[in-house]
């Protein structure tokens, strides 16, 4: 019998002004439902142009050559949000077995919004981390709503919603996610996108040996190694339709190394 299927915790790291991670690190009580990422450019119409005209010309020829003459004035962004519950009343994270108000949870999230000292420092960056899905931005929009209240008042289980930025439009196609990364790694190269890096599916019955003997799995890599980035206990019996990522980055490895 396969033994019962590990879940990953989501979590959240903080970065610096270098967007390397500073090791504060709070892993999620309940991974979210979904999540959704928006996409936006800034445009403008361009100065004296677009949305000028005189007074007598007809309303609908204005509109027209406005919306004509819009022009791209600056870097797009890349929107994500997601939905994340808290509740003491159920399995709570290690060292807060005897929380008694929901609120000493969300408050590590708080942490990753909020400026620093004096308020002269602005909030740090924030990774965000669900197995191959990664988006570096920081924390702009945090909403908390408590939703089970003890005899005493105290709050026991609490939603939040985040919205995190990025300067930048980053997609790329998933045809583009395979190939030598050994070519694609110079300047210039195509950044992985979160969410959609090609895993591979176990069968009935395989193990990690076996599926990793005819994959090639790069120079000085080890199924021990995948065993370890994909957080599998017993590499000797997968689940069947278990995905497993067989070329997983460092910084794969290091959402699952701890």
């Amino acid at each position: 019998m396969a033994d019962p299927v590990k879940i990953v915790k989501a979590e959240i790291r903080e970065l610096d002004a270098r967007g390397n991670e500073t090791g504060k690190r709070v892993a999620v009580q309940f991974n979210p439902d979904t999540m959704k990422l928006s996409f936006a450019n800034q445009v403008a119409p361009p100065p004296g142009g677009g949305g000028g005209g005189s007074a007598q010309a007809p309303r609908k020829a204005q509109d027209q050559r406005g919306s004509a003459t819009l022009q791209f004035v600056g870097k797009g962004t890349t929107k994500l949000t997601l939905q994340l519950y808290f509740d003491i009343t159920a399995a709570v994270p290690p060292g807060k077995e005897n929380v008694a108000d929901v609120r000493d949870l969300t408050k590590e999230i708080t942490y990753f919004i909020t400026t620093r000292q004096d308020g002269s420092q602005p909030p740090p960056g924030v990774r965000f981390l669900w197995g191959s899905f990664k988006f570096d931005g920081i924390l702009e929009s945090m909403d908390e709503s408590l939703e089970f209240f003890s005899n005493d008042g105290k709050p026991l289980r609490a939603s939040v919603n985040l919205g995190m930025i990025q300067q930048g439009i980053e997609f790329v196609p998933p045809q583009a996610q395979g190939g030598n990364t050994a070519a694609a790694s110079g300047p210039g190269a195509p950044v992985s996108t979160p969410g959609i890096k090609p895993l591979a599916q176990a069968s009935s019955g395989a193990s990690l040996q076996g599926l990793t003997a005819g994959a090639n799995l790069g120079a000085g890599v080890s199924w021990q190694d995948i065993a370890s980035a994909n957080d599998i206990e017993n590499p000797r019996l997968l689940a069947p339709g278990q995905l497993i990522d067989l070329k997983p980055s460092i910084s794969f490895k290091a959402s699952f190394g701890s």
